[in-house]
């Protein structure tokens, strides 16, 4: 790994085509390459809707021509609040092609966040599905920079609403042409926007371009990443408002692939639905919606012979968790690391020659870890004296990224420094580095437990706690210690049906962890907080529990 880069002053440059990396020559190329290739969406107004790459072509050109029409310029921003359907692919590409940056809003964020969130883009258009209605009603007399509201239905189907300015997505581009001679500019130009979910202070914006979206893509498509081609069917359950669901829709427009969108409906019997139907090769989603599932499996005795690889990421992916799905389902569990603000794709563990020759269990352990930097970013981790550490599988420190997918800065906080002197973002993540180059995320800076003196991982805990087969949740905060300084504190949701005891618990992770590291109580609990991305809320549990003291 280079810290530094050496420029050469006067160097020869090659004769070869400067053609600017576009998001519009993704579904242009899946139209001529692919146009025959499904694409499935489940929609409120049609069930479910089938049609083609092709038909998506012409159907994304109408919508440029439409914007244009209304006036949309290049660099105005045109929000979304949508879920995973056929409608909301084709704005990811009309929106982008034409110069304007599509920004993404999480519709489950709260109220005043989404405020937040539209004032602070200045958006001109919302692209809305019809069960936002209610909810963008509440919000537009505060958004004075919205001049309409499309719904992502058709005329038949729009629902009563009292918003201004409103128009059904089918009428409003309909009668336009289905051709469109997309802009060529530079592809640095920005393309997409998405804001971080604001845990802490307001939320900030992530300003991509063309450039990183389709180097990103490419990264993450590649044989040693995803491994995703045209023969696969995708299935993104990651929502299309969050990081651009890990890049999905532009992968399966790159490769090929058929792809697969749920709609808003994530519910388990849902998803496997489609998964089994549609004969779904590929997907991705968060810990939870996986954990959900399986237990949905093992009640309704069902089995997913089509899918053969997911990714999961957003927090750590329990060791168990991955057991499963490879002895019982016959999946391949490609644990991810990533955040909003590297397009989001970071690490990924897939299966390499150099740890083949080890033994079954000292591979899993090795795939257990978030994986390896794609080609095209490269990370660093610096320990506690400033440091880089070293490759051990042992010592931690904060993790730093930087390549051309990477943030430099945050939208219309550009005076902020958050680069170091060689350009690395800071991802607030601690991490070590093993000798065959996986990465495992020990913990955030802001949840590690510090223990006299010493670090706890409470992603380890965490993991090993899930392990117990009637534990489906598992979260470990610290709490004050009179004398180590923290202690840690663990959370626990039993599977459904199931009763499991504190004690129980505390006698399985005898021997998975070190022994001071064990905690000194456990709490069953019905539920844990989730962020609206549906990650453990740690910030909520230790608001929650800020004045809990362990028994003497």
């Amino acid at each position: 790994m280079n810290t530094n880069t050496r420029l050469i002053e006067t160097p020869l440059m090659g004769l070869m085509q400067d053609v600017p990396l576009l998001i519009s020559s993704l579904i242009r190329y899946a139209a001529d390459y692919h146009g025959t290739r499904e694409i499935v969406s489940v929609t409120s107004d049609a069930g479910t809707f089938r049609y083609s790459y092709g038909d998506a072509y012409k159907r994304s050109c109408a919508l440029a021509r439409a914007l244009e029409d209304f006036g949309i310029l290049p660099g105005d921003r045109i929000a979304t609040l949508a879920g995973n359907t056929h409608r909301h692919f084709e704005v990811f590409y009309g929106v982008s092609g034409i110069g304007s940056v599509l920004h993404t809003v999480n519709p489950r964020l709260f109220e005043e966040q989404i405020r937040y969130i539209i004032n602070h883009a200045q958006d001109r258009l919302v692209f809305i599905d019809p069960e936002y209605a209610p909810l963008m009603e509440g919000l537009i007399d505060d958004l004075p920079t919205l001049e309409a509201c499309i719904i992502l239905t058709d005329q038949e189907h729009m629902p009563a609403t009292t918003l201004k300015n409103v128009f059904s997505y089918e009428a409003w581009i309909e009668g336009q042409p289905s051709h469109y001679d997309w802009p060529e500019f530079d592809e640095r130009t920005a393309s997409s926007l998405c804001y971080t979910s604001g845990t802490t202070g307001d939320p900030k914006g992530v300003l991509y371009s063309h450039r990183s979206t389709v180097l990103h893509a490419l990264g993450a498509a590649q044989m040693g990443a995803m491994a995703l081609g045209p023969n696969d069917c995708i299935l993104p359950i990651a929502p299309m408002y969050h990081a651009n669901a890990w890049a999905m829709p532009y992968i399966a427009a790159m490769v090929g692939a058929k792809l697969t969108l749920p709609g808003t409906k994530m519910d388990p019997e849902n998803l496997l639905t489609l998964i089994n139907d549609e004969e779904v090769t590929f997907a991705c989603a968060v810990p939870t919606v996986w954990t959900m599932m399986l237990e949905h499996l093992d009640r309704a005795g069902a089995t997913i012979p089509s899918l053969k690889r997911t990714t999961i990421g957003g927090s750590a992916v329990p060791i168990a968790m991955i057991d499963r799905f490879r002895e019982q389902y016959g999946v391949e569990v490609l644990h991810l690391w990533g955040m909003t603000e590297i397009s989001p794709l970071g690490t990924l563990a897939s299966p390499t020659k150099a740890i083949s020759s080890l033994s079954q269990q000292e591979q899993a352990l090795i795939l257990s870890k978030q994986g390896r930097a794609m080609f095209g970013l490269d990370i660093k981790i610096v320990d506690k004296n400033g440091a880089i550490a070293p490759r051990d599988g042992e010592t931690s420190g904060a993790l730093w990224v930087k390549g051309p997918w990477a943030a430099s800065g945050y939208y219309r906080r550009e005076d902020e420094i958050l680069l170091d002197d060689d350009g690395w973002f800071p991802t607030g993540d601690v991490a070590n580095l093993d000798e065959f180059g996986f990465m495992k995320i020990t913990d955030r800076t802001k949840d590690v437990i510090k223990s006299g003196g010493e670090w706890i991982s409470s992603i380890d805990l965490e993991n090993a706690a899930v392990g117990h087969p009637k534990v489906s949740q598992a979260a470990v905060i610290g709490v004050h210690h009179p004398k180590w300084e923290e202690r840690p504190l663990l959370l626990v949701v039993p599977v459904d049906g199931e009763t499991v005891r504190g004690p129980d618990v505390l006698g399985f992770l005898e021997g998975k962890v070190a022994k001071w590291w064990l905690p000194d109580d456990v709490k069953i609990v019905d539920e844990l907080p989730l962020t609206a991305t549906g990650k453990i809320k740690k910030s909520a549990l230790r608001e929650q529990y800020k004045d809990f003291s362990f028994e003497a």
